[in-house]
């Protein structure tokens, strides 16, 4: 849900970076997002390795952009309504996204859930 007010967020906000569809659809693009952030990202990063250190990991926002770009292609070709034109809407959707998701982690937040043993 995090990921889809992001989306929700950028699509609003950062030219370039488009959604025409249902409420629901914005969900699946989330998803989308969601799988290529968690299967093709660390591969990325671990190929891109050495050159997110030589960056202290300034690289890494290239590669958030990029992954925006996948999402938007595997969502144009899955006829999801979502769109991303153009590196410099992906880098600026990327960096949108990171935020709203940094700030709606914080917000939400994980308790801790404590368990007690009854005797």
């Amino acid at each position: 849900l995090i990921n889809t007010l992001a989306l929700y967020v950028a699509v609003h906000v950062v030219p370039g970076v488009d959604y025409h569809g249902g409420p629901g659809g914005i969900l699946v693009v989330a998803a989308v997002f969601g799988l290529v952030n968690a299967t093709v990202r660390p591969l990325l990063a671990l190929l891109t390795c050495p050159l997110v250190l030589g960056t202290l990991g300034l690289f890494l926002f290239v590669i958030n952009a990029l992954m925006l770009l996948l999402t938007g292609w595997l969502s144009n070709h899955l006829a999801l309504g979502f769109r991303v034109t153009g590196f410099g809407a992906a880098f600026w959707g990327g960096l949108l996204i990171s935020l709203v998701s940094l700030f709606l982690s914080i917000v939400v937040g994980v308790k801790e859930v404590r368990v007690t043993r009854i005797p």
